[in-house]
């Protein structure tokens, strides 16, 4: 009798042991996706920084490109919107900040923001709004020309991401 309860035990033991396996082999395949998906997105670690060729942005002109799966603005400035940039005073502004401070020296010309509003993130409609700058629809802010906010609930200016110009001509964003 003795030798049948063993054997009794060992298949116990065996089905205990094999059903913790299987166990946590589910709890691994389930798991596993849910930290997986916290990893960043291979497409923003490609787009991390990117050269932009300026050279066919004629004055006056707006392109928007995509840089880690934001929009940004690229603005080719007239003379006239920089000298009106430059004569806001700091006082008018709800988040003071100079032209200068707002572009590269020896490249005023060239204004590069993310394309998001302040408020809550829409796209600004370009050339528009009170201030010949940028207008965004959604709630009515009005940003000038040189991207810093004048009316509406917006809080700050355009974001101006990390940037450097190689040449002349080239610049790189990121």
């Amino acid at each position: 009798m003795a030798t049948q309860a063993e054997h009794h035990g060992t298949r116990r033991d065996f089905l205990l042991v094999a059903t913790a396996a299987v166990g946590g082999v589910g709890v691994v395949a389930t798991v596993w996706p849910l930290i997986n998906q916290m990893n960043p997105d291979a497409s923003t670690l490609a787009l991390a920084s990117i050269e932009f060729d300026l050279s066919a942005i004629e004055e006056g002109q707006s392109v928007t490109i995509l840089w880690r799966g934001l929009p940004v603005f690229v603005r080719h400035r007239t003379q006239k919107e920089i000298d009106e940039a430059k004569a806001v005073p700091l006082a008018d502004l709800k988040d003071p900040a100079t032209d200068e401070e707002r572009t590269k020296p020896g490249h005023e010309q060239w204004l590069i923001m993310i394309a998001n509003c302040t408020h809550l993130g829409c796209v600004p409609v370009g050339e528009s709004g009170e201030y010949d700058g940028w207008f965004c629809p959604c709630h009515g802010s009005v940003y000038d020309t040189a991207g810093r906010i004048r009316k509406g609930p917006a809080p700050k200016n355009l974001v101006l991401p990390p940037y450097d110009f190689i040449s002349d001509t080239l610049v790189q964003i990121g």
